[in-house]
């Protein structure tokens, strides 16, 4: 029988945040994490390091400062110029055997999905995927509790890792907020050189391809307004892109429009689509599971418009309306677009 020895959870300090950048442009919910990871580190009584790969991208440390690092690691290297899984899983790796974090936040994006499990792999320790919650045992043991829908998002599960280091999660774009830029500020970049081998270099990018969209994406709408399940059919959808299009916002769903192939998927807001805060939420035809609050709830202002006066959309909502969505949304959208011609 194999003995493995546990590890000296007392030699892993520090929040570490991993720093998503393509084309050297960092993702928002880089800057998210550094803000969670703050207040995160206040409890624990440590510091925020940021963890940026990449080629030529030291110039985007100044920014990282300003949004929460107390500390920059860099790995520049020109084999990290574009993401692949090896590489950057090598890299990682490399970081957190020499620097010990006992904590290390990913973005559950693309790029953090495919990441994380992979140096959680290398290092022997656990990961919890797509949090939505993240905070400090009260215990004494400062263990981070990382909480994630379960079960087709009906129940929330809250996760620690006791033995090993360092706690890894990956945590949903848009469900923790970034702080407020700290001007001028300013804090030590340390470069760390890492030779990565050939073994870990054997695939190579011949070309990327992107994918054009002149679409607004839902999580940096100011205003949304979302159809559901009462809008009737897709071709019905035409009144909430009237309707955004004179708010100057763009238009979001729930679950069940994706579902039912109304809608893509990228523009469903709920648990298992995208966490949103816009300024005005709109939500048409929409009943309001506890899934599709969960991704908007903390919008500023929420209007609901529904048939049903019983439906728990209302209950998070500032302004509501009963009534058929399909026969308000014209009314509405004639009535903003009068009182944005009488503001020129």
């Amino acid at each position: 029988m194999k003995v493995v020895n546990k590890m000296d959870i007392q030699d892993y300090k520090g929040i570490f945040v991993f720093i998503q950048q393509v084309d050297g442009k960092v993702a928002g919910v880089s800057h998210e994490l550094l803000g969670k990871a703050k207040s995160l580190a206040k409890d624990m009584e440590t510091e925020v390091t940021a963890v940026l790969l990449g080629c030529n991208v030291s110039g985007l440390c100044g920014n990282l400062a300003s949004y929460g690092a107390d500390k920059i690691i860099v790995v520049d290297n020109k084999d990290l110029k574009l993401y692949s899984t090896k590489p950057y899983a090598y890299c990682i790796t490399k970081v957190i055997e020499k620097y010990k974090p006992a904590v290390f936040l990913y973005g559950a994006t693309a790029i953090g999905r495919d990441l994380a499990p992979r140096v959680a792999a290398r290092v022997r320790t656990g990961l919890t995927a797509d949090c939505t919650k993240l905070d400090v045992a009260t215990d004494g043991t400062k263990n981070l509790r990382m909480t994630r829908p379960a079960f087709g998002g009906n129940i929330m599960a809250t996760i620690v890792c006791p033995d090993y280091r360092p706690q890894m999660a990956t945590v949903r774009p848009g469900v923790m907020q970034k702080i407020k830029p700290i001007a001028g500020a300013n804090v030590p970049a340390d470069k760390f050189d890492v030779e990565i081998p050939s073994s870990e270099t054997d695939v190579q990018i011949l070309d990327v391809v992107k994918k054009e969209s002149h679409k607004m994406d839902i999580q940096d709408a100011k205003v949304l307004v979302s159809g559901g399940r009462g809008m009737g059919k897709p071709e019905n959808f035409k009144l909430l892109d009237n309707l955004a299009a004179a708010l100057g916002g763009t238009v979001s769903s729930s679950r069940a429009c994706v579902d039912a192939g109304w809608v893509e998927k990228d523009i469903q807001v709920g648990q298992t689509g995208k966490t949103v805060r816009p300024n005005l939420y709109i939500a048409c035809g929409i009943s309001g599971a506890i899934q599709h609050l969960a991704g908007m709830e903390e919008s500023d202002v929420i209007m609901a418009i529904n048939k049903d006066s019983t439906a728990p959309i209302f209950e998070v909502a500032d302004f509501g309306v009963v009534g058929d969505a399909l026969k308000i949304l014209p009314l509405l959208t004639e009535n903003v677009k009068k009182a944005m011609a009488a503001r020129k």
